[in-house]
């Protein structure tokens, strides 16, 4: 395994793979390497040296980062100021028995985002600009160090969610957000999944600007009736309190408040570390929600993002099944944790259709033309 702290260091390496043909995985904290398709005994490119804060603009709402850089890291330093990365970056440690370190690239890579999807968008709404090197041995840049930028291609969005595919990154510039100094989540307890995600629904198209939606059965939060709908309101003091008044009048039921925050154990997956069975993740649209629920019948499952986002444990045997609800929903089915050997016959997601897939294969080989970088994980 080679040791890359530079970004030179990175552009050698990769030009000597090229000269020969060598394909290569990339890793970090090592914290998402059982996620996606395994890559086997392929030399490794070890880029855990690229850490630390680079630049951090708190006036400008800006910072740069190096890719390895630990997530935990960059929260310390943002809370300092006031400030927090607005995708609420999910550390999926737990959920994949992992004891690596969840860093920053690797949350871009995979494009995990937490509760702060709902408000900020994901990852790939933050990310202002990266640099990286392609799989010509060659440095370069995406996207510009200011939030408001129309020129080129917006490079920085085809990054996230890539699994290290396209380029091993460098480099990150990302906008981040003012942290509100209180947070209330609230409780409608016993009410079913339609009304639950209905409810959630209502709150998300109103002007509370949530900072977290989601529905929780009774498997996952015992002694809430037949389920949970979780609202996270955030603000000043006086302007919480009032949002809070508001979401009691818009919910109209008895609504109570509970302590501490459940987000982060929903956004990591944490819920499931302890279910056996492959864990899935189903994007679909918030209002196809109630119905996907029911047609998944999984004992074990929850509802994010007011349902835009399911997740679910179920075994190897449903996988055909789960991805086939999620393509009649025009959704898709992500297969996070299962065995090495369901990861390899399944892969991440489903094949993508022809014209897609030719797109996809396009856009690889215009960064990655002999397929050097992490080569088959998210087939």
């Amino acid at each position: 395994m080679e040791k890359a702290t530079s970004e030179s260091r990175v552009v050698e390496f990769v030009r000597a793979a090229r000269e020969t043909g060598a394909p290569f995985e990339i890793v970090a904290g090592g914290t998402r390497r059982e996620v996606g398709k395994p890559l086997g005994n392929l030399p490794r490119l070890d880029v855990s040296g690229l850490s630390g804060i680079l630049k951090y603009e708190p006036d400008e709402l800006i910072i740069t980062a190096a890719p390895s850089t630990p997530l935990t890291e960059i929260a310390a330093a943002l809370a300092e100021k006031g400030q927090r990365l607005g995708f609420d970056p999910a550390d999926w440690s737990r959920l994949l028995g992992s004891n690596g370190i969840a860093t920053l690239g690797g949350a871009v890579s995979a494009d995990a985002s937490g509760s702060g999807r709902l408000r900020h968008g994901g990852a790939r709404d933050s990310l202002l600009a990266f640099r990286g090197v392609n799989g010509l041995g060659e440095s370069f840049r995406g996207g510009a160090k200011v939030v408001k930028n129309v020129t080129g291609f917006d490079l920085p969005k085809l990054v996230c969610g890539a699994y290290g595919t396209l380029c091993v990154l460098t480099e990150l510039t990302f906008r981040v957000y003012p942290k509100p100094p209180f947070a209330m989540t609230l409780c409608l307890a016993d009410v079913s999944p339609e009304t639950g995600f209905a409810q959630l629904r209502k709150i998300a198209h109103s002007a509370l600007e949530p900072a977290g939606l989601a529905y929780l059965p009774a498997t996952m939060m015992p002694g809430v009736g037949q389920g949970a709908a979780l609202i996270k309101l955030e603000g000043a003091r006086r302007p919480l309190e009032e949002k809070v008044a508001l979401a009691h009048g818009l919910l109209g039921g008895p609504v109570r408040l509970i302590e501490g925050d459940p987000f982060p154990a929903v956004a990591s997956g944490e819920k499931f570390a302890d279910v056996p069975g492959h864990v899935w993740r189903v994007m679909v649209a918030p209002a196809d929600a109630p119905r996907l629920a029911k047609e998944l019948n999984a004992q074990h499952w929850l509802g994010d993002w007011a349902g835009g986002l399911i997740w679910l444990a179920a075994p190897v045997a449903d996988a055909s099944r789960i991805r086939a609800i999620a393509s009649a929903a025009k959704g898709q089915a992500m297969l996070l944790r299962a065995s090495t050997d369901a990861r390899a016959a399944l892969g991440l997601y489903a094949p993508q259709n022809p014209a897609l897939a030719t797109l996809s294969r396009a856009v690889k080989a215009a960064f990655d033309p002999l397929s050097l970088f992490n080569p088959g994980r998210l087939i």
